[in-house]
């Protein structure tokens, strides 16, 4: 008799927790059982009709675990806890959640601030979303700073900050606005950002009224201005029903993903929504899809809906425990306002997915799709999977240099992207020794070699590479890319290659010719700076190679030497007064 087998005769008749583990003791499910004893045994059972999922999960676990809690809610708090914190590879999971940005609300000081954060602690502070549109969540917070003027330094300064001079701020630092009326903004900022924006009006127009009438104008004003802009946007949101506050859940699937989106009410108007990708959902019902979704979601924010409205009808006995737990009532209407809520929803994840697949759609055509095109317009003997391509640049023959850049399966794989400083050609431009020399010193050793390998030019500069790649016995297909009319020369034929415009095979080519020039001449400008700083301090005296070095490690750049004080200059290690009075000197001296 195996371990399982022996756990199997000791599961308790209570509710709680189980957690199935691998081999390697990794968890790789978690789940919640109103009975522990009949919940485990099932998936045990040989005569069940398991889904696929299940059947492969049930072959791997070795072990498991149980947690016995006093309640059913308490179980279902406790299974989310978990899947949050181990990601078991069995479970449905908010895809990518643990990266979804919050914003902050500091309640635990004195003095509020509010701010973006991907990581909920329990600090006393309140926290909004998750939100998957960081950008969105970014404008939101700009918005929010210049209706709702709290303070954004972590430490007080001593005096107020430029963020108080342009009216963002109204420094609490230097006790410039009481802690009562700096309480009653951040009070604000909570309704507004739970969607009460009628609550915030209200308040406001009664807070600006008893400023005025206590002569304190100079509030009275700035609650003004606050009230016009959340009037002004509390105008566009549009009112959709008188039901109050409410959250519509829709669920969708195409192909292999399922989208959860979330419709926000408050006050009768929508102000937001959000829309979420469920990772092992595929397999499940979307009874289970939603349910799982709820205790996700709602395990990571705190719920400001007076109810939840939900595409299907979910089990009884699943709707007392999550209702019992959220504290609200939830529903799955088939009519009316709220179903129409519920549509909308759904209508908005299906075209989240379809716009997402034309995404991906569009991606494999510009990268793998591309690689295809490619080899059947080039007739190349295999599929160019990694391409590399070379580019030359120099200024008159001063620090040439070279790039290599490297596409894997039509993108670009930066981290095996190199650039090499050109020796033989110093002082003097010639493009075709500088190509000579660049792919003698990538390919000598023969290592790792690439499917196609572009350079960049025309026939002159293909035929300079080909003459060492084929001197060093490699066969990797070689063409050139000439700049004007983007034609591909190819070796053995005397007429180029024109790729039909439009292709992507051509745009493929051209990102690869782009990128080589943007790294190439990136570093040629590097060393020109490096170059043109040496040059100006080899004019003073008692400045060397050393100090040199020093001082632009230090400053990095001429123009930050040119304006140290005596001071700073001396803090670089191998300067002294005589030197650094020397160099005050002479760039004084440019000035006059």
């Amino acid at each position: 008799m195996n371990l399982l087998e022996e756990k199997l005769k000791t599961l308790p008749e209570s509710s709680g927790v189980y957690i199935m583990k691998d081999a390697a003791g990794k968890i790789i499910y978690v789940g919640k059982a109103i009975i522990l004893k009949n919940r485990v045994r099932q998936y045990f059972q040989k005569n069940k009709n398991h889904s696929p999922k299940v059947r492969a999960m049930v072959a791997k676990i070795v072990d498991f675990e149980t947690i016995v809690t006093a309640s059913e809610v308490e179980a279902l708090i406790l299974e989310c806890n978990l899947i949050k914190k181990h990601r078991p590879r069995y479970n449905i999971c908010l895809k990518d959640d643990k990266s979804y940005p919050y914003l902050k609300l500091t309640l635990a000081e004195k003095f509020p601030r509010v701010f973006v954060t991907r990581r909920v602690e329990k600090d006393g502070s309140k926290y909004f979303g998750p939100y998957t549109n960081s950008f969105a969540v970014k404008e939101s917070l700009e918005l929010l700073r210049k209706l709702f003027p709290l303070r954004t330094c972590k430490n007080f300064p001593a005096r107020p900050c430029l963020e108080f001079h342009i009216g963002r701020c109204l420094a609490p630092c230097v006790n410039k606005i009481s802690a009562e009326n700096y309480s009653y903004l951040v009070k604000a900022v909570e309704k507004f950002l739970e969607g009460h924006t009628a609550e915030v009006e209200k308040d406001l127009q009664a807070k600006m009224t008893a400023a005025a009438e206590s002569l304190n104008f100079e509030l009275a004003a700035k609650l003004r201005d606050v009230l016009l802009s959340v009037k002004k946007i509390s105008e566009k949101q549009k009112i959709v029903t008188d039901a109050g506050n409410l959250d519509a859940v829709g669920l969708a699937r195409l192909n292999s993903e399922v989208c959860a989106q979330i419709f926000f009410v408050r006050d009768g108007k929508v102000t937001g929504r959000e829309s979420f990708l469920l990772s092992g959902a595929v397999d499940e019902s979307d009874e289970i899809s939603v349910i799982e979704f709820l205790k996700q979601y709602y395990s990571s924010t705190k719920i400001a809906a007076e109810e939840i409205l939900l595409p299907l009808e979910l089990p009884d006995e699943d709707l007392k425990i999550l209702a019992e737990w959220l504290k609200v009532k939830i529903s799955a209407p088939k009519r009316g306002v709220k179903f129409s809520l519920v549509e909308m929803a759904t209508e908005n994840a299906k075209k989240f997915l379809e716009e997402k697949a034309a995404r991906a759609d569009l991606k494999n055509a510009q990268t793998i799709g591309a690689v295809v095109e490619l080899q059947k317009y080039l007739n190349l003997p295999k599929l160019p999977r990694r391409m590399e391509c070379f580019d030359i640049s120099h200024f008159q023959g001063a620090e040439t240099v070279a790039s290599m850049v490297v596409f894997e399966n039509g993108a670009a794989d930066k981290k095996s992207y190199r650039r090499f400083k050109i020796r033989s050609t110093e002082g003097k431009p010639d493009d075709f020794l500088s190509m000579r020399e660049v792919t003698e010193r990538r390919y000598t050793k023969g290592e790792n070699l690439p499917d196609l390998i572009v350079i960049d030019g025309g026939i002159g500069q293909l035929n300079s590479a080909l003459e060492i790649i084929r001197g060093l016995g490699l066969n990797v297909p070689v063409v050139g890319l000439a700049k004007q009319f983007e034609l591909i020369f190819v070796e053995g034929k005397s007429e180029p290659v024109e790729l039909p415009r439009g292709s992507q095979a051509l745009f493929l080519m051209q990102r690869i010719r782009d990128e080589a020039h943007r790294f190439a001449i990136t570093y040629h400008r590097k060393l020109r700076r490096k170059r043109n700083l040496h040059s100006e301090l080899d004019n003073i005296s008692g400045i060397g190679e050393k100090r040199r070095a020093d001082l632009f490690k230090k400053f990095g750049s001429i123009q930050k030497i040119k304006s140290a004080t005596l001071d700073e200059l001396l803090t670089v290690p191998s300067m002294n007064r005589k030197a650094a009075e020397a160099l005050q000197r002479f760039f004084a001296a440019l000035k006059d």
